[in-house]
C-alpha cells in the first residue's frame, strides 16, 4: 500500500514531465528527479503547488530572471532558482 507522501511523489513526478514545453520538462523534470527524496512532505506540496503555476510564468522567472509574485518564496522554489539543468 502507498502513502500519501509516496503518492504526491507520483504526482509531482508526473506533473514535472508533462508540462507542454520541451524547456519546462527538462527543467522541471530533472529538478524533480533530483531532489524529489530528500524533500519533506511540506515541501512537497509547495512543488505541488508550484507545478500548477503556468509555464510562461516559470519560465520567465527562471530563465529571465524576473521576478513574479505568482512565485511563493519557498524553501523549494529557491533550489529550483539555483538548480542549474
Amino acid at each position: 500500500m502507498m502513502t500519501n507522501k509516496e503518492i504526491l511523489k507520483k504526482q509531482i513526478i508526473y506533473r514535472s514531465m508533462h508540462r507542454g514545453t520541451k524547456e519546462m520538462d527538462l527543467l522541471l523534470g530533472n529538478f524533480v528527479k533530483k531532489y524529489i527524496d530528500e524533500l519533506n512532505v511540506a515541501e512537497l506540496k509547495d512543488l505541488t503547488k508550484l507545478l500548477f503555476i503556468e509555464d510562461e510564468v516559470i519560465y520567465k522567472w527562471y530563465f529571465e530572471k524576473n521576478s513574479d509574485k505568482l512565485i511563493p518564496k519557498t524553501k523549494v522554489t529557491i533550489m529550483l532558482k539555483n538548480f542549474k539543468l
